[in-house]
């Protein structure tokens, strides 16, 4: 097998056999994150993710209701929807306008009797040829798909870790949007998305490669630990720092977050979606696997709903802050901005050491010293994870 990263082959993270594993027992068998519940808001309006194996889509019905089909016609397979849209009356393959009804049955066919004579005699609504359902459902003020129609209820995966996550109240918060044509972070990180969430779980690397970005976290006191294939982690901010975070937090504080529990909630739900909930913002951090050496970053936020007024106050008053400015915002090195250890960005900091760890893994040298036992317990607990969900699954590792 080679060198090994803790639990799993070097070949889990290169090799693209490895990759195709993943995609048919891993990700085509778990439920998948797709977006926010206010993504889709009126009948017609849909969104479609790629899950594992399966491109599905969510769509809302006529009658308010959610549903969710794999993105395909079904008479040649083609695609039917795109990445997402607003306010469909009905669903019509591009390729040779097939139409399905927003509850996945088939309404039309062109030249249906001259060109499919024995097609059910005519009736389309029995002749099987509906749209294949999938789930849709939600958690945490998020949707999430499944390619099964009879998925495990989603309560039943996600709901040992649920107690263990913020007090957030996400539908209370909105949508922070960039402006530009990118309304949220996106990045392509030149790593396997196995390295992007093992840095992301990774505590030992906090206050080292971090000293200068997110020291205003009390790393010594943080709790952290495993709710079935799930992981938790919190951890509070530092003395000085929360009594004066009215003033030091660069957006509005989140109401619904207790002073007494004000701190960073950093868990990670199986198998690639985070979520980070602090004082000030709520964020989904989607690693979405491209290929075995590339994973796509996807984070959106949502913060309290206060007046574009109330956001320039307290960004004025963080900017001037003094604590701000000895606990976040520095880089780890002094130089050009332009590089990732000098830019004074974590995100920077943490795809420059994923993609470097990437590049290692090709070296014949390679191998895994020694482990800190608490700071990188979650990753070999991970790996273990990952691997035991696989095998679950028909994978022969």
């Amino acid at each position: 097998m080679g060198n090994k990263m803790h639990v799993l082959p070097v070949e889990a993270y290169t090799s693209k056999q490895w990759f195709d594993l993943e995609m048919r027992t891993l990700f085509s068998t778990t439920w998948q994150f797709a977006g926010l519940v206010e993504d889709i808001q009126e009948p017609g309006d849909y969104i479609s993710v790629q899950a594992g194996l399966n491109n599905i889509f969510i769509v809302k019905g006529r009658d308010y209701r959610l549903r969710a089909f794999h993105n395909m016609c079904r008479h040649r397979g083609t695609q039917l929807l795109r990445a997402v849209g607003k306010g469909q009356k009905a669903i019509t393959c591009p390729y040779h306008d097939w139409t399905y009804s927003l509850e996945g049955e088939l309404l039309s066919v062109p030249k249906k009797e001259r060109e499919f004579p024995d097609l059910c005699e005519g009736k389309l609504k029995d002749c099987g040829l509906n749209l294949h359902e999938a789930s849709v459902d939600i958690f945490k003020g998020m949707l999430f798909v499944h390619p099964d129609k009879d998925a495990p209820n989603i309560m039943d995966f996600f709901g040992e870790v649920a107690p263990c996550l913020g007090p957030h109240k996400v539908e209370e918060l909105v949508e922070y949007r960039e402006k530009g044509p990118e309304p949220f972070y996106t990045k392509e990180i030149k790593a396997n998305w196995k390295i992007v969430v093992e840095n992301y779980i990774d505590h030992y690397h906090l206050a080292h490669l971090h000293a200068g970005t997110l020291n205003m976290y009390d790393h010594e006191k943080a709790e952290f630990g495993w709710k079935g294939p799930h992981y938790w982690f919190y951890e509070p901010l530092i003395p000085d720092y929360l009594a004066d975070v009215d003033n030091a937090a660069q957006f509005p504080l989140i109401e619904s977050v207790p002073r007494e529990r004000i701190g960073a909630y950093v868990p990670w739900l199986f198998p690639n979606i985070g979520i980070t909930e602090g004082e000030a913002q709520w964020n989904t951090f989607h690693a979405i696997p491209l290929a075995a050496d590339r994973t796509l970053v996807v984070i959106r936020t949502k913060v309290a709903n206060k007046s574009e007024w109330e956001f320039t106050k307290q960004y004025a008053k963080s900017s001037a802050n003094k604590l701000w400015q000895r606990y976040g915002g520095q880089g780890k090195y002094e130089g050009d901005s332009n590089d990732p250890m000098a830019s004074g960005d974590f995100m920077a900091e943490d795809v420059f050491a994923c993609e470097q760890q990437q590049k290692s893994l090709y070296s014949p040298r390679f191998s895994v010293g020694a482990r800190a036992v608490r700071g990188e317990y979650a990753i070999v607990r991970f790996q273990e994870e990952v691997k035991k969900w696989m095998v679950a699954h028909g994978a022969e590792i």
